[in-house]
């Protein structure tokens, strides 16, 4: 009572102190009257996965992306896997699984084989350790390999977190993903969602939000600035938008990516790019005024997303998506880049002065080398991609040819189907001839015998492919081998008279029909036998079938 009666005088409140609310967020099994995810959305592969690591006696769980799509009534195209087993365990339960990674080790457990495999990453459970908690390294993770040989965990002096491989619980592992929508925990067996920090909630509020301070999980992981443009993009359709305070530090954070890796760089703009979502992206980057600075050559994406030809790429990538078609991130690169190897190569093409221009090959050759020197430089450039996007290339001029053998080898290339592709594209915008690519979708999917009939259309509409030829006497087809006969048809101009004096294209003499130079009736040219003029009787000179030095001579 007394010590009420002070607390009252002092201003203090009885009632009880709200408990602090943990960093790790508060745990909610969440059953499916709630959540109502359908479980004929679960691919079977990644439930004998979980089963497989709760049958064995770890935690097992659905996670990330996978269960937000699910509980908006979408069909996952990934499904990732979260335990509380080691890689290394992972590893040991199935037949065919791999460890990647150093930065983040994780399992890529393989079903099936060929194209039709598909790959169930397997991510261990991880602790939340923040710059205080974790060893100081300098430089970034290029440059101090060195030094984080031997670390499970660093950061560098920014807080951008370079190496995790601290195993940990749910709850941790929960608070160090990126997005609440992300941080979700699927049970396909008892079908129960474990969310710690309101994923539920704003889902259903359509809300992305970062977990925790914004601009301090931007630091520790750069790329989740160009994960959430994409993120925004893909549900940007169902209404979802970035939170306040999520998006207010993304474009002070930018300059956080200049430390990243290229490549990583690079991938993660293939994935604004292949997801389904490239003209959403791009959108989403201009909106949140990331439009330039992330990447070089996405820059050049962006700037060129509304050039004719660019776009048709682009809704063709997100197409074959939606479509559930395979992608080559060569040919979207290849269209955005054609500009400048057009460019060069017509500049090779046009004469200057009195130089002659080098064949059309070896100058697209050269265009192609400057569009890689100048846009690519080292970050694959020089690599599979870049064969690829240079075969795509030049196959453009083997395209106008139309006769003999060259349609027959260029529709047998790998990369033919990628190269008429972009001819189609090229088409459609005007650049070539309609009836070109239309020539060359007919070609590719007709019979042998159909081929041969429209390579023969294509030699006949050739100009002067259908100038008649005369038949000599000695030809197989002329009229005399056919029944003894000499005698051309009147209408067929090949069986013209020779005329006196008139010369073969070597410049010889021809024989008239049935005159000297052919035996009747059988064609073939008679043999002429030379004669040796005998040299005169003073011994003077001779030449074969000439006179004598002197003038006089004779036989």
């Amino acid at each position: 009572m007394i010590k009420k009666f002070i607390d009252k005088l002092l201003g203090k409140s009885s009632a009880p102190k709200a408990a602090k609310v943990s960093k790790f967020g508060k745990r909610e099994d969440v059953p499916v009257e709630v959540h109502g995810i359908d479980p004929k959305l679960v691919d079977e592969r990644a439930l004998d996965v979980v089963h497989t690591l709760k049958k064995a006696g770890y935690e097992a769980y659905v996670v990330g992306g996978a269960v937000r799509d699910l509980l908006l009534g979408l069909r996952p195209k990934d499904f990732d896997v979260a335990t509380s087993a080691t890689p290394e365990q992972v590893k040991s339960l199935f037949r065919r699984a791999f460890i990647i990674g150093r930065r983040f080790r994780i399992v890529h457990v393989i079903y099936g084989r060929g194209r039709e495999h598909e790959v169930i990453e397997v991510s261990t459970m991880r602790a939340y350790l923040d710059s205080a908690d974790a060893e100081q390294v300098k430089g970034n993770e290029r440059t101090s390999k060195g030094e984080l040989s031997g670390m499970k965990h660093a950061v560098d002096a920014s807080g951008r977190v370079l190496r995790d491989n601290v195993w940990g619980p749910i709850e941790q592992d929960a608070a160090r993903r990126d997005f609440s929508i992300n941080a979700m925990y699927y049970d396909p067996e008892t079908q129960i969602v474990v969310d710690f920090h309101h994923g539920i909630r704003d889902s259903k509020k359509k809300t992305l939000r970062m977990i925790g301070d914004a601009a301090t999980r931007y630091r520790e992981d750069p790329v989740r600035i160009i994960r959430a443009v994409r993120f925004a993009a893909k549900l940007n359709a169902l209404g979802f938008k970035i939170d306040t305070k999520t998006l207010e530090p993304l474009v002070a954070s930018r300059n956080l990516l200049a430390d990243v890796p290229q490549s990583r760089l690079f991938d993660e703009m293939l994935k604004l790019l292949q997801t389904g979502h490239s003209l959403a992206s791009i959108e989403q980057l201009k909106a949140t005024g990331l439009a330039t600075g992330i990447y070089p050559l996405l820059d050049v994406v962006v700037e060129r997303a509304n050039d004719p030809f660019v776009k048709l790429a682009l809704q063709d990538t997100d197409r074959r998506v939606g479509e559930g078609k395979p992608v080559a991130p060569s040919f979207l690169l290849a269209c955005v880049l054609w500009a400048d190897v057009r460019k060069g190569w017509e500049r090779r093409l046009t004469p200057r002065g009195n130089q002659r221009p080098p064949p059309p090959f070896a100058a697209l050759q050269e265009a192609v080398d400057d569009a890689f020197d100048s846009r690519i430089g080292d970050v694959s450039g020089r690599g599979k991609l870049g064969s690829d996007m240079r075969e795509i290339w030049m196959m453009q001029p083997r395209f106008e040819k139309r006769v003999g053998t060259s349609p027959y080898s260029l529709v047998d290339q790998a990369r033919f189907r990628a190269g008429f592709d972009f001819l189609r594209l090229r088409a459609q915008v005007g650049e070539t001839d309609g009836e070109l690519a239309q020539w060359w979708e007919t070609f590719q999917n007709v019979s042998d015998d159909d081929r041969d009939a429209m390579i023969e259309e294509q030699r006949k509409s050739k100009p002067g492919a259908s100038k008649p030829r005369r038949v000599k006497r000695s030809d197989a087809d002329h009229p005399a081998h056919d029944g003894g006969s000499a005698d051309a048809p009147e209408d067929d101009p090949r069986f013209r008279p020779v005329e006196d004096g008139e010369t073969s294209k070597e410049g010889r003499p021809v024989a008239p029909s049935g005159g000297e130079g052919e035996s009747a009736g059988t064609g073939a040219p008679k043999k002429r036998r030379r004669r040796r003029r005998k040299p005169t009787g003073g011994g003077g000179a001779g030449g074969e079938g000439g006179a004598s030095a002197t003038g006089s001579g004779g036989e």
